[in-house]
């Protein structure tokens, strides 16, 4: 689909304010939404990011997005706490519907945010949660020693948070949902994608496993790190597994920051932030090129153009929420943390349902050449 049809076919509809999609012939006051949505059901596929602690914010929107009925999910991608989310979800789900997954989700958090010794690791300054210095320096001497040093028993608190909450042979015979679990195979750098029918606690764990804290984790005999190297999420399979053009992008990080770096920890931060982020906007760049040049000819149009040029983006993002800025948070799995980024999760989610659902099944919400291209 061209730019000029897309505009065309968004008429009525402006997006987010950070990657709106004009028509001059619409900007008045009455032509600035879509028709209501009404009670129809509607149908996403939802990629959804990693980032350890700040996937709270995927707990939230998920949150939002499961108390509204009239929306349903065929396939869901994720990577690291976006795996998490995705598995924790669709247990959820089987075990006791919409509600159940709200529950799953709530109940898997709070376990999460029980682990960590908070009064030692986390400090509030106002409204604000972060590491203290004790956290941080925590934080530091994890990069400067393996996991064989700092881990020889190779704990791993998440492993029995797992086992006990997820029912992973139940979802391996039923999911309701399709699920792609990315991992990255250590050795070769390259994306494995689990589908639900493979689903392990192992496949989970090697979901999330960062290299300097945690061993890898042997699948099949090969090690496995997080997925977030590889991809963050994958949402190719999104687009070749899933009847349902529409993909709902849940990330963690900003497509932009207003701050550039320029201390030795700040740069440092933000390489590591740039490492799990390359992937998926290549990914996403390599989409909007193609729908561009799947726009119709003369020549007629293959089964792969017309997928291409059915294809509706959407997104949620945290946008520049102080709580989520600086990447040391990622680490700060902590109750009171968990339930701040909870709610910047769930308000924003709320916004987008009440803004831009009703594009969903019509068209993007979102310019994808704006915002990657």
């Amino acid at each position: 689909m061209t730019r000029n049809d897309r505009k065309n076919n968004t008429q009525g509809f402006i997006g987010p304010a950070s990657h709106r999609l004009r028509n001059p012939s619409t900007q008045n006051a009455g032509s600035l939404r879509l028709r209501a949505w009404g009670t129809e059901k509607k149908t996403v596929n939802l990629a959804l990011q990693g980032g350890g602690a700040h996937g709270a914010f995927t707990w939230g929107a998920l949150d939002a997005l499961l108390a509204d009925a009239r929306l349903d999910f065929e396939g869901i991608s994720g990577s690291s706490a976006g795996a998490m989310n995705a598995v924790v979800m669709a247990d959820g789900w089987a075990k006791g519907g919409r509600d159940g997954a709200r529950q799953a989700l709530a109940a898997f958090w709070s376990a999460i945010g029980q682990m960590m010794p908070g009064a030692l690791l986390a400090q509030r300054i106002g409204e604000e949660v972060s590491l203290s210095p004790a956290g941080r320096m925590f934080a530091t001497l994890a990069t400067q020693f393996s996991p064989a040093q700092l881990n020889p028993m190779a704990l791993n608190g998440l492993r029995d948070v797992l086992e006990r909450l997820v029912d992973f042979e139940r979802l391996r015979q039923y999911s309701p949902f399709k699920l792609f679990i990315g991992t990255t195979q250590a050795n070769t750098g390259r994306l494995r994608v689990f589908r639900e029918s493979e689903l392990t606690v192992d496949v989970l764990l090697a979901s999330a496993c960062l290299p300097k804290i945690h061993h890898p984790v042997e699948i099949e005999g090969q090690p496995y790190w997080d997925g977030g190297y590889s991809a963050n999420p994958a949402v190719f399979p999104l687009f070749y597994e899933c009847d349902s053009t529409d993909v709902l992008l849940v990330l963690l990080s900003p497509l932009a920051r207003d701050d550039t770096p320029h201390t030795s920890a700040e740069i440092r931060e933000r390489i590591t932030e740039l490492g799990f982020h390359a992937h998926f906007m290549r990914e996403m760049q390599l989409f909007s090129r193609a729908m561009s040049f799947a726009a119709p000819s003369f020549i007629g149009r293959g089964r792969l153009e017309r997928k291409l040029q059915a294809m509706r983006f959407h997104m949620i993002e945290p946008g520049l929420c102080p709580s989520m800025q600086r990447p040391e948070t990622r680490l700060l799995a902590h109750m009171p943390y968990l339930e701040l980024v909870q709610g910047k999760g769930h308000e924003r989610a709320a916004a987008w349902l009440a803004d831009y659902a009703a594009t969903v099944g019509v068209c993007s919400s979102i310019d994808l050449e704006h915002c990657f291209g």
